[in-house]
């Protein structure tokens, strides 16, 4: 048995398996391991503004019961004794599920998402409930009900969304596995602002069941960590077949062969790329080169069309699944005597700017005589910017380009100007309308200090084997080691 009084932490910027073999080896219990964790969320997390929910209760009682399945010997769990976080929009049976708004507060889902489910089944245990952009839309976390997320290396900096809350605690300290969802670049681009790993996964690799939808042909749950292993080990858990979604199954194993062709995508380093993102991601690629690995100049003209009908197409199913939202079914109510004031009074209420915002264009884009015109023309594009991405990728191994076209940038800068933020995705949204797996990996940091990322694309079901790219790399560049000095708590 260890003795509390004597056991040694592994360090803030342990990764997940890191801690595996720490536990493992003795060093320290299970239960000492996670309540400093929770001490963790409940200084540092919570004055980042990261953490909505500390689950200290539960917590330390499945931290115990843990830590009795190692002293009797008994089959453990590939993820034992690992703390774990979820986003506001995936239900869980502790806490609240609100999405982050105001619509939903108080909401209790009562039951774990099949994610959550499938979490706690590998022994891993649920801390608290991470901050996101209201129902998960927003590039900044600004527009959380629970307040401004802030970025861990640059408190007055945005930590990017919508998973602002998992990135900036997987960027501020180690030791767990945060679940996002990432619907145009929720995952990747707050990693790339946080110095965090994640993983957008091929669609439907993931069960969505249990996760508010945003827009259902696009959201996808994957896993935030320290680094690409970890995201590995989350992936083997969190994937495959639900009987409870439909749109979810198992994928056939990917390739062993390790990927060495690369595409460098062109219109991921034009116009409208800051000029140190461009340069801190063209030096990773002279690494990988002198690594051995070949990289081909990819053109992707579609690419230029991609957020625009991103936009219309995430609106428009918005408008859809927030339909539900009407403050007599589901939602925040506000009294009235008449039934129209009460649905505009209660949606108007209930709903923060951006969302409006969305709804209303998702709307506009639905309606008779502009359906055609809009909704329609974006899925025609969108199936063009598959059909091209999946015709560059019978080349080549992987795409590759920056996940921001510029650095973490002022908690205030861009929250009034809707089509600045909007700019945050034209980066990462093509993965998500080709429906292909994406990782994002710290690349750097640039010379203010900020983190930078990049993301590799890859074909439908080589997840796997994109996360095999992303240890390569993180084998060759230590940038992710790095913890900002108020991740100690």
């Amino acid at each position: 048995m260890v003795n509390d009084a004597a056991s040694s932490l592994p360090d803030p910027g342990a990764t997940s398996h890191e801690v595996l073999a720490h536990l493992q080896s003795g060093k320290c219990t299970t239960k000492t391991l996670i309540s400093e964790y929770l001490n963790f969320l409940e200084t540092t997390g919570k004055r980042l503004g990261a953490v909505v929910e500390v689950f200290s209760q539960s917590a330390l009682q499945e931290a115990e019961a843990s830590d009795a399945r190692r002293m009797a010997g008994e089959a453990l769990g590939v993820l034992e004794g690992i703390p774990f976080t979820a986003k506001m929009n995936i239900c869980t049976e502790e806490g609240t599920t609100d999405a982050s708004s105001a619509m939903l507060a108080g909401f209790e889902a009562g039951v774990d998402a099949t994610v959550v489910q499938k979490m706690r089944s590998a022994g891993a245990i649920l801390v608290g409930k991470s901050s996101c952009d209201e129902f998960a839309m927003g590039a900044s976390n600004e527009s959380s009900a629970h307040g401004v997320v802030r970025n861990p290396w640059d408190a007055s900096r945005v930590p990017g969304g919508s998973s602002g809350g998992a990135a900036a605690l997987a960027g501020a300290f180690g030791w767990a596995i945060h679940l996002g969802s990432d619907t145009g670049g929720s995952i990747r681009q707050p990693a790339a602002f946080c110095s965090a790993t994640g993983m957008k996964p091929t669609w439907g690799r993931v069960s969505r069941r249990g996760l508010i939808a945003f827009g259902s042909s696009l959201d996808q749950i994957g896993p935030l960590a320290r680094d690409a292993k970890d995201c590995q080990i989350a992936l083997e858990v969190l994937q495959g077949s639900d009987p409870l979604d439909a749109t979810s199954h198992s994928f056939p194993e990917s390739s062993k062969e390790p990927i060495r062709k690369i595409g460098w995508i062109r219109q991921g380093f034009g116009e409208g790329i800051d000029a140190s993102i461009r340069e801190q991601v063209e030096a990773a690629r002279s690494i990988l080169e002198k690594d051995g690995i070949e990289f081909v100049e990819v053109s992707l003209p579609t690419m230029a069309q991609a957020n625009a009908c991103y936009q219309v197409i995430a609106t428009a199913e918005a408008s859809s699944n927030l339909a539900r939202y009407d403050g007599i079914h589901v939602g925040k109510r506000k009294d009235s005597n008449d039934l129209e004031e009460l649905y505009s009074s209660s949606r108007s209420s209930g709903f923060g700017a951006e969302v409006r915002r969305r709804i209303l264009l998702g709307t506009f884009v639905l309606s008779s005589g502009y359906i055609d015109a809009y909704y329609g023309r974006a899925q025609s594009v969108r199936q063009e910017i598959r059909e091209e991405i999946l015709s560059a990728l019978e080349d080549v191994d992987a795409l590759m380009m920056p996940v921001s076209p510029f650095a973490p940038f002022k908690i205030g800068e861009r929250i009034d100007d809707p089509l600045a933020l909007y700019a945050c995705d034209i980066l990462t949204v093509t993965a998500n309308l080709a429906g292909v797996p994406a990782v994002a990996v710290p690349c750097s940091f640039d010379n203010e200090g900020l983190p930078v990322g990049m993301q590799w694309l890859g074909k439908h079901g080589d997840d796997h084997r994109l996360l095999q790219l992303a240890s390569l790399w993180q084998e060759l560049n230590d940038t992710w080691k790095s913890v900002p000095q108020g991740g100690q708590s």
